[in-house]
């Protein structure tokens, strides 16, 4: 009788677990709602997205954008080739 009992448990656990946990999942929302009563809502806070878009237009506004680096005040900063290392007549010309 035991393992009929047993295999009739496993073969319908879905249908009496799924519904228990619902009964118990719904009075413990509901009672965590009584317990802290009603609750403003949080202001919505933006997000990190929103911050970075707002501070990077600030920094753009407060910033002239008439004053650029020239062409050749660019240049100087790139890395040489790494190709040219073991040709002179190449590696020292600039």
């Amino acid at each position: 009788m035991w393992p009929v009992l047993w295999t009739a448990l496993r073969t319908y656990a879905p249908y009496i677990t799924f519904p228990v946990a619902f009964v118990v999942g719904a009075v413990g929302y509901n009672l965590e709602w009584f317990i802290r009563g009603d609750l403003q809502q949080p202001a919505e806070e933006k997000s990190i997205f929103e911050l970075r878009e707002e501070r990077k237009l600030a920094e753009i506004m407060n910033k002239d954008c008439t004053e650029v680096l020239s062409l050749k005040d660019k240049l100087e900063f790139t890395p040489k080739a790494v190709l040219n290392r073991n040709r002179p007549d190449k590696a020292n010309s600039s």
